[in-house]
């Protein structure tokens, strides 16, 4: 089987992701549903960042983070403190937020939650959409520690030294 690389990965057509030289196709389109949840989160976060009055750290919907030469993904919806100087993200956004669906639930349980842990990203939220719930990963001493936390309270997250969020996430439901 080929190995490929980002410099293939910027000719295909259609939607994918790379992960460890291996091409991974995405759906076509998330359903309606996905699709509104993640507006929502995208809405609840943007919020709160400007209730801080931050100006470094924004939301960001599908972004290529391409965590190394042979893996490229992407996050439903993603925080990211700076600005990117390629035409891709080239450093950990602060927190990745993955949105569950029958066909990629697996691969962002586990693939992507070690990808996401291992290079860095300080917090990652799943989301079950038919459960409604969350599941709010934090990175202490390189390895994700699920929070405990009421959703219905406000849980904060730090992005950077100048920037901490409060946000309610069941207001998404």
């Amino acid at each position: 089987m080929p190995h490929y690389t980002y410099d293939d990965y910027v000719h295909w057509e259609g939607r994918w992701e790379l992960i460890a030289g291996h091409p991974i196709a995405r759906m076509p389109s998330d359903t309606p549903h996905h699709q509104m949840i993640s507006g929502l989160v995208s809405t609840v976060l943007s919020e709160a960042i400007k209730e801080t009055g931050c100006k470094k750290c924004k939301v960001y919907c599908p972004v290529d983070y391409k965590v190394a030469n042979d893996t490229v993904i992407q996050s439903d919806v993603l925080i990211i403190c700076g600005e990117p100087a390629e035409a891709f993200l080239d450093f950990p956004p602060v927190l990745v937020v993955e949105i569950l669906s029958p066909s990629t639930a697996l691969r962002d349980r586990y693939t992507k939650f070690e990808i996401y842990e291992s290079s860095g990203v300080r917090y990652y939220i799943i989301v079950d959409i038919d459960k409604e719930i969350f599941e709010v990963y934090e990175l202490k001493e390189e390895k994700y520690v699920l929070l405990e936390n009421d959703f219905d309270e406000p849980i904060d997250f730090a992005l950077d030294e100048e920037c901490t969020i409060s946000v309610i996430l069941n207001e998404v439901w």
